[in-house]
Formats: C-alpha cells, sequence, structure tokens
C-alpha cells in the first residue's frame, strides 16, 4: 500500500475492481467448485488486507471528509454510504449490498466483513470513534416524526413494538407474538424509535420494557421477554451487520444507558435526556433478550423465568454481554453462561446476581409501579449517570466496540456458525432456541 494517501486511495480502488472481476467471472457463490471458492477467499482476503492497512494509516482523514471534518453526524449506515461513493473499493457499494440480500447467509460473498474492517478501524480512533458514538445517540427521523403525536395521545403502535404512557411511566411491549420476540432489523429499528419517544417525552419519567402475549403455538396465551436473535432471519440472510448488530448496540441499547442526544443546542448542564429503565422478565431472556437486562436499572423476573447466552452453541459474540456480564456475576459464572450454555433460572441462588426481584406472575404488576415509583426523581437521574459512567467509561465501550465490529463480521461467515444456524433455524417459527433442554 503506497504511504501517499492519494496513491493509496487509487491503488485500493484497482484491487477492488479486479477482486469484483475475479469474483463475477467465478459465478455465484453458491455454484463454485471448491477450488473456485479457495480462489475467491485468497482474493477477497488480499483486498481486505489493503482496506485494513488503507483504514489503519488514514482513519482520521478518511472520518473527516466522509464527516465535513465532523461538522455532520452521520449514522453507521449513512457513513458507509458515504464511504462507498467518495472512496470506491473500501466498503461494498449499494448494489453489491443490494445482490448480496438476494442471497442465504452461507452462499453471500461476505461483503460485510469489509464494512467490519471499516468500522473497527472508526471505532478504534478517540476522535473519529468518539463523533460516531455521538451520532448514533440522535434520535432516529421517526422518533421525532411521532413524537408529537405520543406527546398527545400516549400511545403508539410500531409494527413490533407498543408505546403506552400510563401516568408519568411509559411501557415498552415487546409484541413479535408469532416469533417469540425474536429479533431482526424490523425490530431494532422499532426498539430504537420507541426508546427514542420514551426518552424525549416530557410527560415519561420512567421506562418499562415488558414482553408481549404470544402466539407462537408453543407459548400460546403467554407472555415471553425474548428468544435473542432470529435465526431462521440469519440463516436466510436477513440480518445485517449494520442494520441490525451494530446499529442495535450503538444505538437503543447504548441509548438505554447513555440517554438520547437531542438535535439543536446543547444544554450546557448535560449533552444526553437519560431516564430509568425497568425490565419484567416472563418466560426467559434468550441471547439478545439477556444482553439487554445487562443494561436495566431494575429487574423484576416471574419465579419460572430463565436466562441464557447460548453464544457457544450459535457461534456467534453476544454482543457487549462479554463486557458486561462479568461486572454483574463475576468472571467464572459469566464464562459458564457465555462458553458452555448454562441456563440461569430465576429460582437459583445466582439468578439475584441478574435481576433485582423473583416473584410470582400474578405479583409482577404490583412490583413493576412500585419500583417505577421508586426510579421517580432528579436525584435518581444524577445518580444513576454517575453509575453508568463508572461502571461502563465511555472509551472502553468504544474501544469493546471497535473489535466487536469485526469480529463479528467475521463470524457471521466462519462455516461453523452457518451449520448451526442452518441446524438451529429449522426447529420452529422464529427462533428454536427455548426447544433446547
Amino acid at each position: 500500500m503506497p504511504a501517499d494517501p492519494d496513491s493509496a486511495r487509487r491503488a485500493l480502488a484497482r484491487a477492488a475492481e479486479a477482486t469484483s472481476a475475479l469474483l463475477a467471472e467465478l459465478g455465484e457463490p453458491a455454484d463454485r467448485s471448491p477450488e473456485q471458492r479457495a480462489e475467491a477467499a485468497a482474493a477477497a482476503d488480499a483486498a481486505r488486507a489493503l482496506r485494513a492497512a488503507f483504514m489503519d494509516a488514514h482513519t482520521e482523514a478518511v472520518y473527516d471528509e466522509l464527516t465535513d471534518h465532523r461538522s455532520r453526524h452521520l449514522r453507521l449506515a449513512e457513513l458507509v454510504r458515504e464511504a462507498a461513493v467518495r472512496f470506491p473499493g473500501l466498503v461494498p457499494t449499494a448494489e453489491q449490498l443490494a445482490a448480496e440480500r438476494t442471497r442465504a447467509q452461507a452462499h453471500k460473498e461476505g461483503h460485510e466483513i469489509d464494512q467490519g474492517i471499516f468500522f473497527s478501524r472508526v471505532l478504534r480512533s478517540p476522535t473519529a470513534g468518539a463523533h460516531l458514538l455521538d451520532a448514533m445517540l440522535q434520535p432516529t427521523t421517526a422518533a421525532l416524526a411521532l413524537l408529537p403525536e405520543f406527546t398527545r395521545s400516549g400511545t403508539v403502535r410500531l409494527q413490533s413494538v407498543t408505546v403506552e404512557r400510563r401516568g408519568a411511566v411509559t411501557h415498552l411491549t415487546m409484541c413479535r407474538e408469532d416469533s417469540l420476540n425474536a429479533e431482526d432489523d424490523q425490530q431494532v429499528d422499532d426498539m430504537e424509535t420507541a426508546v427514542d419517544l420514551v426518552l424525549l417525552d416530557p410527560g415519561t419519567e420512567v421506562g418499562v420494557v415488558r414482553g408481549g402475549v404470544m402466539s407462537h403455538p408453543r407459548y400460546r396465551g403467554r407472555r415471553v421477554f425474548s428468544a435473542g436473535i432470529n435465526l431462521k432471519a440469519l440463516h436466510g440472510g436477513g440480518i445485517s451487520l449494520v442494520d441490525f448488530l451494530l446499529r442495535r448496540e450503538l444505538g437503543y441499547l447504548h441509548k438505554l444507558i447513555r440517554g438520547v442526544r437531542p438535535e439543536g443546542a446543547a444544554d450546557w448542564r448535560r449533552s444526553t435526556v437519560d431516564k430509568p429503565w425497568v425490565a419484567v422478565v416472563d418466560g426467559f431472556a434468550i441471547g439478545g433478550g439477556a444482553q439487554l437486562l445487562l443494561l436495566f436499572d431494575h429487574i423484576i423476573a416471574a419465579s419460572d423465568a430463565y436466562v441464557s447466552l447460548p453464544a457457544a452453541q450459535e457461534g456467534i459474540i453476544p454482543g457487549v454481554a462479554n463486557f458486561r456480564l462479568t461486572r454483574s456475576v463475576g468472571p467464572r459464572l459469566a464464562r459458564q453462561v457465555i462458553l458452555e450454555g448454562r441456563r440461569v433460572h430465576a429460582s437459583e441462588p445466582a439468578a439475584r446476581l441478574i435481576v433485582d426481584e423473583v416473584l410470582e406472575s400474578a405479583a409482577l404488576d404490583t412490583a413493576v409501579a412500585e419500583s417505577a415509583e421508586r426510579l421517580r426523581g432528579t436525584a435518581v437521574l444524577a445518580n444513576r449517570r454517575m453509575l453508568n459512567l463508572a461502571e461502563e467509561p465511555v472509551d472502553q465501550f468504544r474501544s469493546y466496540m471497535a473489535e466487536f465490529a469485526l469480529q463479528q463480521a467475521l463470524r457471521l461467515y466462519d462455516a461453523d456458525v452457518l451449520d448451526k444456524v442452518s441446524r438451529f433455524s429449522g426447529a420452529s417459527v422464529g427462533k428454536a432456541a427455548p426447544a433446547r433442554n
């Protein structure tokens, strides 16, 4: 890779063009012979080495050009769209991504790995990475459009989440009843919009997240918190690195801790609007559902509920749980849960390291109201901010996410993951994890 930025930029574009031509000559990934697959993999790897070297040398210059010297706050998808146009060959084009979406996960070229390289380098940079984190704390356009109506009526129904204000408490009910609240791109989109509404609504003091009543045959008529990632969607190629895996962590999950950064002039007292959060676990919190619990100020679980992070079984990285779980339960239990697939049942003593209250189902509603009442007040907010700052410093989170962006992208295309996802996703609608006993 040439040291001169302009020469390096041209060399990268030429290498990417040559790699694309070779891949097109080799035909569709699903139709390639073992020898052709090896040739494609070697060419892609060489091109990725150039991309990594280019970003290692020029991350800040690239980011400054894309954001007009950090005068614009571009979210993840906007940033890579700009990069594809301004830096040919650095990240996949819109056309390449559109072609990928028509393929099952096992038959993709793996262009998202190039996005993982890009974001890993951006997030490693203290300047570019911090600016991107700020961009991701801005409210979504959907939330801003819905806010006046929600402020007036106190109710919004999104495709996968219902938002309802009751007094000073707003309840987010996850309602993907056919798939046990298994998350996909749509649910991540809706959850971020819903979280933004809670944070921006002047009438809301506390947010509550709970799963709705399911229509899934095995759990019909029962509430379920979350079955985690939708493995059927992942197997079919419908789970994206940018719009799901990265947006989820840097978007609504991070907003649960840090709050939302409103538009307009910043308040000198604080840069974000944050609020306390309560979670109610009915049934189970698996995978992404368990990851979600690690962000709440108070967690109430039904006595028959359980929590699990089946990362080893699925082969992917459980979001930021590797970073946060040890803080809650200690290193030994964290390894048992993440590496060995241990379930933590609400009825066992270890569960008290994750949840605050364990109650019979009939007592949950009263406990939610009492908890929300305790969490109201400005003193709670101030102390909550300081606890979150001490427990999860922003720079530590940014550094973790830099490595996660690359490693999770690589995991998505590992043969081990593709085999496991194929087996698990065929067992039931949505996600089969609850059936694994």
